[in-house]
């Protein structure tokens, strides 16, 4: 849900500090802006390492690896804003890593766990979930200097963002490494290709979809979101696969009430209009 607010903090007002400055006759990144973009480089390399995990048939790691990309991926853009280093380079660079990481990875590592097996119609369906990656990321990079975004100014995404992509994706992994394997039928490619294929199509979808600013906590129940959060981390470290697998389905299930919200926002904008021209 973070990638859009991510990028967009990325690039930000570009000032000449964020972006590429000249001295004398040369040219390169000002120091502040070395931080975020050295974590953007670590994410890509997070995302490209598992790959290699999946080629040693090292599933827990390679998935985790780019599960780390995607934590990496959601620190970068606030740092950036932090530091004031927004620039056009990181804006570039993040999504270039992000269509590595969270396109062309998962679809690597989920061909290699289970696809394989059907080795063209597999093929075809990892190839869709990594062109949908990349086709969602050039669209919000054509978009991303337009005035007018109905979604974006109702505080919401359009379609889903590629690193949440990934880790729905991989919905099936979780499952089978907090069995320990034992349900042996998830890694079945006529289970897998048909969920990449979904996840592919709501990447582009044009469908509304929730974002950090969408959910934004009320002032009065931040305790408990507070608490609730520092159970989500405990589960992560007791129970990651089992965490992994109900944090992705809760997203999915969350789906129709953005969908929901969305619209009852788009009648109060339609209801004031109106009131304006009468």
């Amino acid at each position: 849900m973070i990638e859009e607010e991510d990028r967009a903090a990325r690039l930000g007002p570009i000032a000449s500090e964020g972006d590429f400055q000249e001295t004398g006759k040369a040219k390169g990144l000002s120091l502040r802006a070395v931080l975020p973009n050295a974590i953007t480089v670590a994410a890509l390399c997070a995302g490209l390492t598992g790959i290699r995990f999946a080629i040693s048939g090292e599933w827990a790691s390679a998935v985790m690896a780019i599960v780390i990309a995607g934590v990496l991926d959601g620190l970068d853009g606030r740092i950036a804003r932090l530091l004031k280093a927004q620039s056009r380079f990181g804006a570039e660079l993040d999504s270039l890593a992000d269509s590595l990481s969270f396109g062309m990875a998962p679809a690597i590592v989920l061909y290699l766990w289970s696809l394989q097996e059907l080795p063209r119609l597999g093929w075809f369906a990892a190839l869709a979930f990594a062109i949908a990656c990349a086709l969602r990321l050039a669209r919000f990079n054509a978009q991303i200097d337009v005035d007018e975004q109905p979604h974006k100014s109702a505080g919401f995404l359009t379609g889903v963002p590629a690193p949440a992509g990934a880790g729905l994706a991989f919905t099936p992994v979780y499952l089978w490494l907090a069995t320990g394997g034992e349900w042996e039928f998830l890694r079945d490619p006529i289970i897998v290709g048909p969920w990449m294929a979904l996840i592919a199509v709501l990447m582009i979808s044009n469908m509304a979809t929730l974002s950090w600013t969408s959910l934004r906590p009320r002032r009065n129940i931040r305790l408990e979101v507070i608490f609730f959060i520092g159970l989500l981390f405990a589960a992560l470290l007791v129970e990651p696969w089992w965490t992994l697998a109900a944090i992705c389905i809760a997203y999915l299930a969350l789906m129709p009430y953005g969908l929901w919200r969305y619209s009852r926002i788009k009648q109060q904008r339609a209801a004031e209009r109106d009131r304006s021209i009468l």
